[in-house]
């Protein structure tokens, strides 16, 4: 048996004590306390409510009113989820967290304020939203500053060292940098003997395999981020063991990377193929998630289209108005397992964009686009006629969005493992599209590959409803294309 001998560096003033929590468990944490500012919320405007009133304030009052409370919390978190706020990064910044609380807290009021008009009257009351909407900003504006202090022993950053070199290494250095600055101290990189003295990502590289458990103990090193699972040499292997064996958390590069992004890193899994795949497959393909989808797709689609319905004629005479040509547009799109169907939108682009060009992607402030296409594209409109799509089953409401087959032929040559999106139904919206600004390029096109293939890998309702919420974020916004 190997005796370790670390005796060198090691200090145990050094060692930093305290919990160290998950993403997850953390956005639980942030969670908990905004649900129990919002409970506190609703009692104040309760009382105020009450006193206004001139009625009892006592125990009867409060469960009489008892249904607000899972109403309002209920509601919070929706529109928290639509709009990104429990995103760790947001997080971390009170004063922009600050401004997308107040949208919120405006968007809460908008739907109290359109269900209090088509109520029975008196059914609701007149000003105790507002006594809410104000207490609930202050109390959560108070919880979201005062974090840090309030639970420290969780914000505490994982104390962590990369182990490996090249690509990987600098693609995990750069990510934890940009998505995960507050949740990662990053001490160093351990690499081959000839590294050592060199940078990745102006990152050191401290240490060799053997040097390995001397930095751990030295710098109480919580987390290991291993670059390429299957290409560890014997001595990086044997100092990765030693680690483990002592309880510090080992983590591959590729799942870190996919928890702090929300994204496959399509050049690291040429070398471990199946982690495209997805996690949980089975071969019932009348599983009990499709048949659910299915069905929720077939209600929204009829439900949206009848909405459609309604205001497609004011549509219809603006674009008319606007530009010649015809109101709808179509394409060939690729779907599921590469069939090709047509996609239907309302026209956004002067007739006959696509004469001098050919097939090419939209870019940002595009000359094409038409008035009235600039605000249909930025409310989403245009996809509207995509609910056909959806009822018939060339799509679905959640998944990739589909793309046109000239672009599909020209980036499965450049890209690998593209045809891959293309084993789930495609999208009326989808993880890229509510994770990722409006995509122009090639390069564009890789970066939104990352995203649709987290969501093959994680399909589930949870996400669906975590896309849909995010997407009624961004119609709210106007931050369409």
């Amino acid at each position: 048996m190997r005796e370790n001998k670390f005796p060198v560096y090691y200090s145990p003033i050094n060692r930093r004590k305290g919990r160290q929590l998950q993403f997850s468990e953390r956005k639980l944490v942030i969670l908990a306390g905004d649900v129990l500012a919002i409970c506190a919320a609703i009692f104040l405007a309760l009382r105020i409510w009450a006193a206004v009133a001139e009625r009892d304030f006592s125990a009867g009052f409060v469960l009489e009113q008892a249904v607000w409370f899972p109403v309002l919390v209920l509601l919070w978190v929706l529109l928290a989820r639509a709009n990104d706020f429990y995103d760790l990064r947001l997080a971390s910044k009170p004063w922009k967290s600050f401004g997308k609380l107040l949208i919120i807290e405006v968007q809460l009021v908008i739907v109290y304020m359109i269900v209090f008009f088509v109520s029975p009257r008196d059914a609701l009351p007149r000003l105790f939203i507002l006594y809410y909407g104000v207490g609930s900003f202050a109390l959560i504006g108070m919880w979201r500053f005062a974090r840090p202090a309030l639970v420290g022993w969780v914000s505490q950053p994982r104390r962590t060292m990369i182990v490996g070199s090249g690509w990987s290494a600098q693609t995990i250095i750069e990510a934890v940098r940009e998505y995960a600055t507050d949740e990662y101290e990053l001490r160093g990189v351990i690499a081959l003997p000839d590294d050592v003295g060199t940078t990745i990502a102006d990152l050191p590289v401290v240490g060799s395999g053997a040097d390995l458990m001397n930095f751990v103990l030295r710098d109480g090193i919580t987390e290991l981020v291993v670059t390429e699972t299957s290409g560890l040499n014997g001595s990086l292997f044997q100092g990765v063991m030693d680690a483990y064996e002592r309880g510090i958390r080992v983590v591959p590069m590729s799942i870190l990377y996919e928890a702090i992004t929300g994204r496959v890193p399509v050049e690291h899994v040429n070398n471990d193929w199946a982690v495209i795949f997805l996690q949980n497959t089975s071969g019932d393909n009348l599983d009990a998630y499709g048949v659910l989808k299915r069905l929720i797709d077939v209600g929204l689609s009829l439900a949206g289209l009848l909405v459609f319905a309604l205001i497609l004629p004011f549509i219809a005479l603006a674009i008319r108005l606007n530009s010649a040509g015809p109101i709808f547009y179509t394409q060939q799109r690729v779907g599921k397992n590469g069939a090709i169907f047509r996609i239907y939108k309302l026209r956004t682009m002067v007739q006959n964009a696509e004469r001098a060009t050919g097939a090419v992607f939209a870019q940002k402030g595009d000359a094409r686009v038409t008035q009235v296409g600039r605000f249909l594209r930025k409310t989403r409109i245009d996809e509207l006629p995509q609910l056909y799509n959806v009822l018939v089953g060339h799509m679905s409401l959640v998944g990739p969005r589909p793309e046109r087959p000239e672009h599909v032929d020209r980036l499965m040559q450049k890209i690998p493992f593209y045809r891959t999106r293309h084993i789930v139904r495609p999208g009326l919206t989808g993880w890229a599209q509510v994770r990722y600004s409006y995509g122009s390029t090639d390069e564009d096109a890789m970066v939104k590959l990352q995203y649709d293939l987290y969501y093959v890998r994680h399909v589930s309702l949870l996400l669906d409803v975590n896309i849909l919420l995010r997407t009624v974020g961004k119609v709210l916004s106007m931050s369409g294309i």
